[in-house]
Order: C-alpha cells, then structure tokens, then sequence
C-alpha cells in the first residue's frame, strides 16, 4: 500500500509522468470549510494509505499550517507527515512529483518522508523577473534594487539550491546550474521573454524538449510581481531519484520508531541521536568524532548529525553514461554533497520545523 502524498493546492500538482504515478491529493483550504471536514478528509486518506505526508511551502497563509497541526493533534495520529519546504511555487510541485513517483517504489512512510529535504537539494529553481523591488525571499543587493528602476531591466533569480541574481543581457554572467543531467520545466507569467530557453538550456546543457506547465497562482506573490518566467530543473528518471534515496544509509527514529534519512525526522522531527560512550545519547556531528554540546530532548531539538553521501546522480543517470555503463568523459564536477540537504551543521538549506 503506497503512502499516500497530500498538499495544501491545487497548484502543486503536476501531470503526472506516466498513467501508473500515484496523484497527490489536494487538502482543502480552511476557509469556509468546518473543522471537522478537515479531520474526515484526512481520516479518510489514513483508512486507505495507513500513512499521509502532506507537503506544506512555508509559503502558505498561517492559517494553513494552523488547520493541519489541528487536524493532526485532534486525530491523535502519529501517521502524519507535515513536510515544510521553502522552494518557490513550481519547484514545490516538482518535488511533490518526485515524491509521488517514489510512493510507488518499496520506500517506507518514514523515508519518503525524510528524503523531502534530500530531492529538494537537486531542484534548481528560479525565474526571469521583470523587477526585483518586491522580491523578499532571496537576498537582493541595492544595486540590483536600483537596476529594476531601468527600463526594460530583467533579472535571473535562483531561489534554491543556492539564491543567486544576475541581470539578463548585459554580460553580468549568468546562474551556476546543476553539475549533472536535468529536465527543465517552464511556467509562464505576464513576461515576454525566451531567456530561459535561448540562453539556460545551452548553459545548462539541458536536452529538450523544454515541458511547460500552468504558473501556479502563488508564483506572483512568492517572487513579487507577475512579470515573469518561472522555471525549475530537476532530475526527471525515477529510477535515478529511486537509487539516489536508496543510497543513504537508513536510521531509526528514537522518538517515534520510523525510519529516516538524514538527521531528523520526517513525522516527528526528532533529530537522530547517536550512543554516547557512557550510555547516554548526543547529536552527531560532521566527521563524528566531536559532541554537539546538546543532549537530545525529544522532537525539535537541535541536531547536527550527518548522513553518509547519497550516490552521484551522474553516474546513476544513463544520459550521461558512456557505452560501456562507465560515466561519459564529459563530467561536469562534483555533485554538492547530499548531507548538506539533510542537515548538516551550518550547511543546512533548510529545516523542518
């Protein structure tokens, strides 16, 4: 029985790869709807799943996040999943794919839920954007504020893996992208532009054809205007996301029983704890052989323990294999270390809550 995928919009949803790719299933919003509604419909999804991971951006009104940790602490279920990611509206609906794809494989709820962290680190998404002047979620120097005053300025923006900005078209360089084979998927705004497909694609040595999607409604609100271009590109094989999650090494939870990768949690967040020479238990940290200073108290503690490295999405990609199965000459540098994705000390992108 696949653990069932859930997500707090329509907008998150993609079409699927293939007809045999389990959907998500779209919770509905708390407006106009009781609260007893929102507990039914999440009952029903555990009465036929057994388990529930419902992606939530950190996006999302505070009303949302509210609706859910109500439903979950009314059901008294430890069989929820409440993944947050701050990936931008279309690089949230790919991960939600990815995620439904693997639900389809052997993974347990508790890995499925934890690799979140994992597959959103391999996710490069950005946008074109007309201006930069209301854009609050990546770091924006005065001197691209200034820019956006020029007529007819455009930016490149990547909000993740790593936020960076450039000025479309004026030899201000362009975005350092992905260091292994990716599909590129485009949705567009009120901007005219082919900046990404005349000029990313060639860059990025992205093969085409380049898919297209519907903007999700939340994307002129996330980047600060509707003048835009967004695109995200991402490892598409699921064999390749398959053995990627499937090279991490597997941990219990000492909370909660379920299994995880990385250092914390995914349905109860408690961070990964190691044995302590004296019996007792500490955070790990990178290299393992130093104390993290704080004993492990129970979900949300800080935790700073690390995970062994995931394999390399270019040698797991046969479109970048030479004839032989070996990696074709033309590799492109080391691939970000996964424990970076999943929580490691000061390189952590992003953290459950």
């Amino acid at each position: 029985m696949p653990t069932a995928i859930a997500v707090t919009s329509a907008d998150l949803v993609l079409p699927p790869t293939d007809p045999g790719t389990p959907r998500a299933t779209v919770l509905p919003p708390p407006e106009g709807r009781p609260l007893d509604a929102s507990v039914a419909d999440v009952q029903q999804l555990l009465t036929r799943y057994g388990h529930v991971v419902v992606v939530c951006p950190t996006s999302v009104p505070a009303a949302v996040e509210h609706r859910l940790h109500a439903v979950r602490s009314l059901l008294e279920s430890d069989r929820i999943a409440l993944v947050r990611t701050d990936l931008p509206p279309l690089g949230a609906a790919v991960l939600v794919r990815q995620l439904c794809l693997l639900a389809g494989y052997d993974f347990s709820p508790g890995v499925l839920a934890s690799a979140a962290r994992l597959l959103a680190h391999y996710i490069y998404a950005g946008a074109v954007l007309g201006s930069v002047s209301r854009l609050d979620r990546v770091p924006v120097g005065l001197g691209s504020h200034l820019k956006s005053w020029l007529p007819g300025a455009h930016f490149a923006v990547l909000a993740a893996p790593t936020p960076q900005i450039v000025r479309v078209g004026h030899g201000e360089g362009t975005l350092a992208g992905p260091e292994f084979a990716t599909e590129l998927l485009l949705a567009r705004g009120q901007l005219q532009t082919d900046w990404p497909t005349a000029t990313l694609v060639p860059r990025w040595r992205i093969p085409g054809p380049v898919q297209e999607a519907a903007l999700p409604a939340a994307s002129p609100g996330w980047w600060g205007t509707g003048k835009l271009v967004e695109f995200a590109a991402y490892l598409p094989d699921p064999s390749v996301l398959h053995q990627l999650v499937a090279s991490v090494r597997r941990e219990t939870c000492h909370w909660c029983g379920m299994d995880l990768i990385g250092d914390r949690c995914g349905f109860c967040a408690a961070p990964l704890t190691a044995v302590e020479p004296g019996g007792g238990t500490y955070a790990g940290t990178e290299g393992g052989g130093a104390y993290a200073g704080a004993r492990a108290a129970g979900p949300y503690a800080d935790s700073r323990a690390v995970a062994p490295r995931a394999a390399d999405p270019r040698a797991l990609d046969p479109r970048v294999a030479g004839p032989d199965g070996a990696p074709a000459p033309r590799a492109l540098g080391p691939v970000p270390h996964p424990t970076r994705a999943l929580g490691t000390g000061a390189h952590t992108p992003r953290a459950l809550p």
